[in-house]
């Protein structure tokens, strides 16, 4: 000990001398005011332009952004979207990726187009159309402003000043050039099929844009009289129904087949009845007719139309009413008497017909279903359209009707089915009304019911022939099948959904009757209606669109735009423009060509594609397509879709209930890193839960975390690594090295978590190292050595290094998904020449670099001694409980150990102290005869025997604890025997008297330091 000086000044106290944390790092993060501080530093560094360069050159990682609506403020599923995304972007950045992320918006389509509709009111009917399309743009580019704030306010990084838009020019050039290629390969046909049509909106539907919906339906049964002859030889169906009036006797004035329908107001369009041809019928006599019914579901029909015995009138029919048995086959080529039209209906055969419900026969209007459709075809049923685009029943005088208007003309669809129902039972065609909900498809944009509808539309055709990879040929339908296959689907079920829906589809309608969109930019002739298809020409109107906009097609007349002399090929030469846009699900899968194949900075095809579940039939299905017929592969390696967020109680959010969560809100005032960790809590592809209290929750635990990150800082003030870090593994104490080893599992398994996007598990990895590793135990205990070793004492520097390097990897590990606070964090950190200037230039932690070789055997000592531990901690709290100490230092702890645990105790004997914070701790060796004195002496030892951790060790250690001798040290309140030894230093410890040596601390007397003590 060298020579002080004596100080008889009054001194100062001890526990000035203490080395007490000191950061500027608040325990308070006050979020809501910090983070757009933090915000605006980043922007105005260009900090995404900086990462960009920093990784220039890096092997790529592209994610490709479905573009968002712009319409209306972000919700809390965009956030969870657009975390995820960032954290994907980030994890790969930080892992030495170049991954550049530019956001995008789907500027096009009906939601625009009617709130514009909404602000223009009545003098949208006086404004060309280009005028409202200007309106709609100005209108989306207000909400691509207010999101991308909103977006930027949740630290997501990106191309934020230069997003992809469906409306720029370029892009609007680009989908055109799609649907081009599309058209030049003969995949396009336009034609009258039945599509879903929504009245309110007026306009063709997609089915990736139809959600189904609970509603309520008439239920009527409906009879339609048997018109064919009665003998073999008069007309066309007498053949095939013999059999039938054979049973009955020869005579059938009265027969009818009844149908079943839940849509009455498509019976004006009725023109078949559809059998099934190898179901059984029968023919089921009743008082004054007989019916025609599927024998699988009379029974059923009997109750509902409420049919009475031919025998016993007063009795419900049964099987003894039937008449005659007979198969569907019979009835093709059979005809019937429209219920309330002068109009033929006729039997026709259909496999489609089943027994699941209904009578097993259906009435077939051509123009309002699929199947009725292609049935009509075969059949060569007249075309028959009364409904118009807003759903209006409409031209109903014509010659079914002796040309005189019917009641229902002039109704929309819905509401001219109760006029329908009246007028059947006028007819007496009626045999039963009701009503029933069922799950009814709806416009997913206005919610209201759809209907089907024939129209003349632009197709692309699911079967158009492609060119294999062999040299083969197979249907675009396959092509596009055989491209799922070899894309990784996250979770895996997604390739079976998608693949079902692709297996199945119809041929996609692409065509809107709207404006608000990207044109189907085709000349048709005057003459004879034929498209023109002249690749020069359809390439001059994409160079006219990305100088002009697609509004170009609005503005020029067809004359303007052809070359001179362009004639049909019917020699006709005055063309008109098709006035259709495209389907907004066609826009937005163009965006791997209009923004993957345009940018420099991005690659085809993207590494990842990440939505909601929802876009197995949206945005991945339409990508799919454009990408395989245009280009033969998917646009995408790897997809992943997330669940939707969900209350508590497993509810979707709506106003109604007031259980919504605002992402805006919570960032006002909880912070944008309260959204961000909530996001990495939840495992984003199964449905997530949220609320006020969950919110409340994550903010709590990003508090204790913060928490942690302050001690780190506070303990780190007065170190400078690259004169106190100790460089050497293996001359850290003993504790550091196995907080390191954690350390590096933690960065193992974060690191996988990340590279399976498995964000949840890293939280929670991130969570129980915080909380068990560190406050627990390591931070816990290491506070001796920090606050009272000497400040450049070699077991305080081995502990500043451990927290170092802890403090380093935890920041970088976290920034992907805590990147504000990272980012503050960085900033504190000790400085080291040559780093980055913030957390997100930096790479992940090289975890190799600190942990030399294994370390396998330092980690199974480790788990024996925490095996120890905790049974110590175990008696430390009974003797609390007891008042035989307050503190654990009050106390001292005696292990007897056989020969087989003996050793490891004794190599870590100087750490023990610390480990189980006690002053003493003696060790004992014991052989079977001293183990049965321990076992058999209760006074002395807890008779308890365990086995430490590891499983593979079985040796047993005894325990004694008491309270600990000597006098206690004023300075670290040990007690310890060499308390008082140095003289200058008369209340301390000799290891305390070492330390205030050191900082020089002036030698004082007993009385002194009570003196300043008090």
């Amino acid at each position: 000990m060298p020579e002080v000086t004596p100080n008889h000044d009054q001194p100062k106290g001890l526990k000035s001398t203490l080395n007490l944390p000191q950061t500027t790092f608040p325990m308070k993060a006050n979020l809501p005011q910090n983070e757009p501080v933090r915000l605006a530093a980043w922007q105005q560094a260009d900090l995404y332009g900086q990462i960009r360069a920093a990784r220039k050159g890096e092997a790529k990682y592209v994610l490709h952004d479905g573009p968002p609506y712009a319409n209306g403020a972000i919700h809390l599923g965009h956030a969870l979207n657009k975390c995820i995304k960032d954290f994907v972007v980030k994890t790969k950045t930080m892992a030495g990726f170049d991954s550049p992320y530019v956001p995008g918006w789907d500027c096009h389509g009906l939601p625009i187009e009617i709130k514009v509709d909404e602000q223009l009111g009545r003098k949208k009917l006086d404004m060309p159309a280009i005028s409202v399309r200007r309106a709609c743009r100005e209108y989306a580019q207000k909400y691509v402003d207010l999101q991308k704030s909103q977006f930027e306010r949740l630290g997501i990084f990106g191309r934020w000043n230069d997003p992809y838009l469906t409306m720029s020019f370029a892009y609007e050039a680009s989908i055109l050039e799609t649907f081009y290629e599309f058209f030049e390969k003969e995949f396009v046909y336009k034609g009258l099929k039945p599509v879903y049509w929504c009245i309110h909106d007026k306009t063709a539907l997609a089915e990736a844009e139809v959600e189904y919906e609970q509603h309520t339906s008439p239920s009527v049964y409906v009879r339609y009289k048997l018109t064919s002859a009665p003998n073999p030889g008069q007309g066309l169906g007498a053949p095939s129904i013999a059999p039938l009036y054979h049973a009955m006797g020869g005579s059938a004035t009265d027969v009818y087949a009844i149908i079943w329908t839940t849509t009455p107001w498509t019976l004006p369009a009725s023109q078949a009845i559809a059998f099934n041809p190898g179901m059984e019928y029968v023919a089921l006599a009743t008082p004054n007719a007989t019916y025609i019914v599927a024998q699988a579901l009379l029974s059923e029909v009997i109750v509902r139309c409420n049919l009475m015995s031919a025998a016993n009138p007063s009795e419900p029919a049964s099987q003894a009413d039937i008449v005659a048995v007979f198969t569907g086959e019979h009835l093709e080529h059979a005809t019937f008497h429209h219920p309330f039209l002068d109009r033929e209906i006729l039997g026709v055969l259909a496999p489609y017909v089943t027994a699941e419900q209904g009578t097993g026969a259906v009435h077939t209007s051509p123009a309002h279903g699929v199947d009725d459709f292609y049935t009509g075809k075969r059949y060569e049923l007249p075309e028959i359209q009364y409904v118009d685009n807003a759903g209006k029943q409409r031209h109903t005088a014509d010659k079914y009707s002796n040309h005189t208007t019917q009641v229902y003309d002039d109704l929309t669809v819905f509401k001219s089915n109760p006029v329908i129902i009246e007028l059947l039972r006028e007819h007496g065609a009626l045999l039963s009304a009701a009503s029933i909900e069922h799950s009814y498809p709806h416009c997913w944009r206005c919610h209201n019911p759809v209907i089907v509808r024939a129209t003349e539309q632009w197709f692309i055709g699911m079967e158009t022939p492609m060119v294999a990879p062999d040299g083969t040929t197979e249907s675009f339908r396959q092509r596009a099948l055989d491209e799922i296959k070899k894309v990784v689907w996250d979770p895996a079920w997604g390739e079976e959904r998608i693949s079902n829906m692709i297996a199945t589809r119809p041929d996609w309608c692409i065509s809107r009757q709207r404006i608000w969109g990207v044109p189907i930019a085709v000349f048709l002739c005057d003459k004879c209606g034929t498209p023109l298809n002249d690749a020069a020409i359809n390439k001059s109107i994409v160079e006219l669109f990305k100088k002009e906009s697609a509004d170009a097609w609005y503005i020029h007349e067809p004359a303007a735009l052809l070359p001179a002399g362009t004639t049909c090929s019917c020699g006709h030469t005055e063309f008109r423009k098709e006035m259709d846009i495209l389907d907004v699900w066609f826009e937005s899968g163009a965006s791997w060509h209009a923004v993957l194949e345009a940018e420099p900075e991005l690659s085809f095809p993207a590494d990842l594609y990440t939505e909601g579940g929802d876009q197995h039939r949206g945005w991945f299905h339409s990508s799919l397509l454009n990408s395989v017929a245009t280009r033969g592969i998917a646009p995408y390696r790897m997809v992943a879709t997330s669940g939707w967020t969900l209350d508590e109680q497993g509810r979707p959010f709506s106003k109604s209930l007031g259980n919504g969560v605002d992402p805006v809100d919570i960032a006002k005032r909880l912070g944008g890193e309260v959204i961000r960790l909530w996001v990495a809590s939840v495992d984003f592809r199964e449905d997530v839960a949220a609320s006020e209290n969950l919110m409340q929750r994550v903010s709590d635990n990003y508090r204790k975390l913060r928490n942690t990150l302050r001690f780190l800082l506070g303990n780190l003030h007065d170190f400078t690594p690259a004169t106190d870090a100790v460089t050497d593994f293996h001359k850290l104490e003993p504790l550091d090295q196995y907080i390191l080893a954690r350390m590096a599992e933690l960065d193992a398994k974060i690191r996988t978590a990340y590279e399976h996007f498995e964000f949840h598990r890293a939280y929670h990895a991130l969570n129980e190292f915080v909380n068990t590793d560190l406050s627990a135990l390591y931070l816990d205990v290491l506070k001796d050595r920090l606050y009272t070793f000497a400040p450049n004492h070699a077991a305080r520097r081995s502990a500043q290094t451990a927290l170092w390097r802890i403090a380093e990897a935890l920041t970088r590990l976290i920034a992907p998904i805590l990147s504000f606070t990272a980012d503050e964090t960085w900033a504190l950190l000790p400085k080291v020449e040559g780093r980055e200037s913030s957390v997100h230039l930096a790479l992940f932690p090289d975890m190799k670099d600190i942990i030399p070789g294994s370390v396998k055997q330092l980690e199974e000592d480790w788990q024996r001694l925490l095996a120890v531990r905790e049974k110590v901690m175990i008696k430390l709290e009974e003797m609390r409980r007891e008042k035989v100490i307050g503190k654990s230092l009050e106390a001292s702890v005696s292990i007897g150990a056989d020969s087989t645990s003996l050793p490891l105790l004794e190599r870590y004997e100087g750490s023990l102290c610390e480990l189980f914070n006690v002053s003493q701790v003696f060790l004992e060796a014991i052989g079977d005869r001293e183990k049965l004195y321990y076992a058999t002496n209760q006074d002395l030892v807890d008779s308890h025997v365990f086995t430490p951790g590891s499983p593979t060790i079985t040796d047993t250690v005894r325990l004694k604890t008491a309270a600990a001798g000597g006098p206690k040290c004023e300075r670290c309140w040990r007690y310890v025997p060499d308390v008082g030894n140095e003289a200058n230093y008369p209340t301390v410890c000799l290891r305390c008297a070492e330390a205030l040596a050191a900082i020089h601390f002036p030698p004082y007397t007993a009385e002194g330091e009570k003196g300043a003590a008090e």
